[in-house]
């Protein structure tokens, strides 16, 4: 019988990356951080080892040819994440840059292997370790000397039972490297600008001895540091108190006769598209849904990507959203990844267990969106209703429609067929005046109105009238323009008499 030896597994401190890597780093591997300049591998390198190194587990950082130690830590100490309290406690720095020049690799090693004898740290830095390659690649055996230097390393560092990183610039992943070949891990960092807009990457091209999330993951450095943005997880089976009944559980839309309209209401866990031209009373709309929620005890979470959104500034909002009621996400950064999207959602309604979301709009969305993740829309807004799916809320997505009047859209990125039911809203021309219209187009499993109603906006919202045809009430007692033969109001854009 085999007895299978246990790797234990360290956190990183950097929120989504142990995810990423299988749940943890492999304790006593040899890795290596590569990517090009500026992309974040010495951010990444100190978060993790500040979050690592203990009395018990101590860590050296060793700079060779790169940044002086003191100019690293000016800029370093910048981030939450540094412990001024850790230099020469559990973290120390060591510069190599005179042993390099005075004696090469051999000195080089020479030197490590001296300080970490005398030091025993369970956690070892090489920074930069591209540069030391390079500075030994002239002359005869040069590329022995380097594989020579790399393997040397990597089997005292095992022997000492330390957990190694060697950060490098590297920017060709096909280049021919003995380090790519010895290291146990390779972490990938990688950044694009495209139209003004920062995105930076993250891929783990290797970890030995266990599975780690495939593809590349965004990631955003800001004042705590590095935070990796991994998928947001669909489990095949629905979340525990989500049943799937949902058909008969209803959710009312706090606007009198829409309700109605719907069938009884909007069917739990259902997405909901509100399709309309500007002004046409979408928001409204979406705020008088996560209203009569709260009034019925429920909390909600608005997600605002306008750059004015005027949801989160309805009064009736701001003081739900104030109660704690309705939680506000409204990130401006134009750079946005939909798995960063989706985590700052997904944090949101765990955090409130929410079960009403609103996104106003899509088309802010999308401008959310950063350009390079533009082309994937349709897919990405497939995925993020599938997410909040999963974490069994009601979704309500509004839309942005030019009102061609002689044609019925629902959505311009020909996704309408994502979503369980759709509410239009148009404008239509009566006596020289534009009045308001809706209509619900579809319940998915659900019997609803068929009925065009008109419908006004005042100081108590949204108010729904009769049908169009119904003269009584509509103007005031006016009768409505129509064709000769014609059952229904003159819309602007068809034929005049």
């Amino acid at each position: 019988m085999n007895n299978i030896v246990t790797i234990n597994r360290l956190n990183t401190g950097i929120p989504g990356l142990d995810d990423v890597l299988g749940g943890g780093l492999p304790e006593f591997s040899f890795n290596l951080i590569a990517g090009p300049p500026g992309c974040g591998k010495t951010t990444l390198a100190h978060q993790m080892m500040f979050a690592l190194a203990t009395p018990q587990r101590p860590a050296i950082y060793f700079t060779v040819l790169g940044e002086p130690p003191l100019k690293m830590l000016r800029y370093q100490q910048q981030f939450e994440f540094f412990d001024d309290a850790a230099i020469d406690r559990t973290v120390r720095f060591i510069s190599l840059s005179d042993d390099m020049v005075e004696g090469g690799l051999d000195q080089v090693l020479r030197r490590i292997v001296a300080e970490v004898e005398a030091r025993s740290p369970a956690l070892v830095f090489v920074d930069s370790f591209r540069s030391l390659m390079q500075t030994n690649a002239a002359g005869d055996g040069a590329h022995l000397n380097n594989q020579h230097f790399v393997q040397q390393l990597g089997v005292l560092m095992t022997g000492w039972q330390a957990t190694t990183f060697l950060i490098g610039e590297y920017f060709d992943e096909a280049e021919a490297n003995p380090v790519f070949t010895v290291a146990d891990g390779l972490i990938w960092l990688r950044q694009s600008v495209q139209r003004n807009s920062m995105v930076r990457k993250l891929e783990v091209r290797k970890m030995r001895g266990q599975a780690t999330l495939p593809g590349l993951h965004t990631f955003r450095i800001n004042a705590a540091g590095l935070h990796v943005f991994t998928p947001v997880a669909v489990p095949v089976a629905r979340p525990a108190g989500v049943d799937d009944t949902r058909a008969v559980a209803r959710l009312g839309m706090g606007i009198d006769r829409l309700d109605e309209m719907l069938g009884g209401g909007l069917p739990r866990g259902y997405s909901m598209l509100v399709a309309g031209p500007s002004g046409a009373g979408k928001s409204i709309l979406a705020a008088a849904f996560l209203a009569e929620g709260a009034r019925c005890g429920e909390t909600g979470v608005i997600a605002a990507f306008e750059q004015m959104p005027s949801l989160a500034q309805s009064p009736m909002l701001v003081e739900l959203i104030e109660r704690g009621s309705v939680g506000l996400v409204n990130n401006r950064a134009s750079d946005l990844s939909i798995d960063e999207i989706l985590w700052l959602l997904v944090s949101e309604i765990r955090r409130l267990k929410a079960t009403r979301v609103v996104i106003d709009s899509l088309s802010g969305f999308e401008l959310a969106v950063a350009p390079t993740f533009r082309p994937d829309f349709r897919e990405n807004l497939s995925r993020m209703i599938g997410a909040l799916a999963a974490e069994g809320v009601t979704l309500l997505m509004t839309s942005e429609l030019e009102d061609r009047y002689t044609d019925l859209r629902f959505s311009p990125y020909g996704t309408a067929f994502m979503t369980d039911a759709i509410i239009v809203q148009r404008y239509i021309e009566v006596d020289s005046r534009l009045l308001r219209m809706m209509a619900v187009v579809k319940v998915r499993g659900s019997a609803h109105s068929d009925e065009l109603r008109l419908f006004d906006i005042n100081d108590e919202g949204i108010q729904i009238r009769g049908m169009i045809t119904d003269q009584e009430g509509l103007l005031g007692g006016r009768p409505t323009r129509k064709h000769p033969g014609d059952s229904t109001a003159r819309q602007s854009g068809s034929p005049r008499e």
